[in-house]
């Protein structure tokens, strides 16, 4: 049986490109999840993709207990995409959405940002993360990042028995917004830092820079993916050499299976799907529930709770955390 609940594929009318928008559940309410604009060897790709992240979005939003179902959208998009391309493509995505009626609303993801949504939200309601100025929530990496530190200390304290973050080193795989904020919030812990594009090298001053490949390896407490996901196989896990990880990049394993080799190896892995909840939490609460911005980033520091009650379940059954993760957003 087909697992989702809704699939649009079209070429959208405007732009040419391939929109595809997936609802995984709105069994807890009203789908949410982000507009990816990426190119993609071929279109089936960005489908896969569609479906594999909307299913995530519905953990996410069950195991931070928010009042919505998974959905994603991606955009097919060359490398070469034009200025008028995109707002195109934006309007087709806000287009399409529209027509779901409120089964699904999007915001942010890799490839797009909250002037993305200011041109979504021309054609429809149902989107967040607009710009501040706008009246939305604005930049939601600085909530994702805000959740992730909340996550990396339940995890110091659990693992290492203080949630003092100054006394453990961190590897952090990508600095894009989220993890250069990240990166930010760790005054005085050992970082070593890296991302594909050479020009970054300088964000982080003090930081030691390596290449993806070393950054995956390096000998630290904590590796933090923030980068995109599939970073975790079988290849690369008996290559780590990391106490755990814990990062907002989504879709980690490469496979659900890669959870119990982290396991079996005694590196303690941090579901993504808790993690990476800041910036969907933040949003979310302020635009489409009106919640105050103070008691939005309450809810975001919470993460940390969440995270560090998911782990002592695990230890107490001795499963992999990724166990616990997934019965406990099956049975929410």
């Amino acid at each position: 049986m087909f697992p989702y609940e809704r699939l649009s594929v079209r070429r959208g009318p405007e732009s040419g490109l391939p929109i595809i928008v997936a609802i995984h559940s709105t069994a807890r309410g009203p789908a949410i999840g982000g507009c990816r604009l990426a190119s993609y060897p071929d279109w089936r790709d960005g489908l896969a993709d569609a479906l594999r992240l909307s299913a995530a979005m519905t953990d996410k939003c069950a195991l931070a207990g928010l009042p919505h179902g998974g959905g994603k959208t991606v955009v097919v998009a060359p490398p070469d995409l034009s200025p008028a391309g995109r707002v195109a493509a934006m309007h087709d995505v806000g287009t399409t959405i529209d027509e779901l009626g409120g089964a699904y609303a999007t915001g942010p993801d890799v490839g797009t940002g909250p002037s993305d949504m200011l041109l979504i939200g021309e054609r429809t309601d149902h989107v967040f993360c607009r710009p501040e100025s706008a009246g939305g929530s604005g930049d939601s990496s600085p909530a994702t990042a805000a959740g992730t530190v909340a996550a990396l200390r339940a995890l110091c304290e659990f693992r290492f028995g203080s949630p003092d973050l100054s006394r453990r080193s961190f590897a952090i795989l990508g600095l894009g917004r989220v993890g250069a904020q990240i990166a930010r919030l760790l005054p005085g812990s050992h970082l070593v830092v890296s991302d594909i594009d050479e020009s970054k090298r300088s964000l982080i001053p003090g930081a030691e820079w390596t290449s993806p490949e070393k950054c995956l390896q390096a000998d630290v407490d904590v590796l933090v993916p923030a980068a995109l996901g599939g970073v975790l196989t079988p290849a690369a896990v008996p290559a780590l050499r990391c106490t755990a990880v814990a990062g907002p990049a989504n879709n980690q394993l490469d496979a659900p299976a890669t959870a119990k080799l982290l396991h079996d190896r005694g590196i303690l892995w941090a579901p993504d799907a808790v993690v990476s909840a800041g910036g969907i939490i933040h949003a979310t609460a302020v635009e489409l529930r009106h919640v105050p911005p103070a008691e939005a980033l309450t809810l975001v520091e919470a993460i940390g709770d969440t995270l560090g009650a998911l782990l002592r379940a695990a230890a107490k059954d001795g499963i992999p955390p990724a166990e616990v993760a997934h019965r406990t957003a099956a049975n929410s």
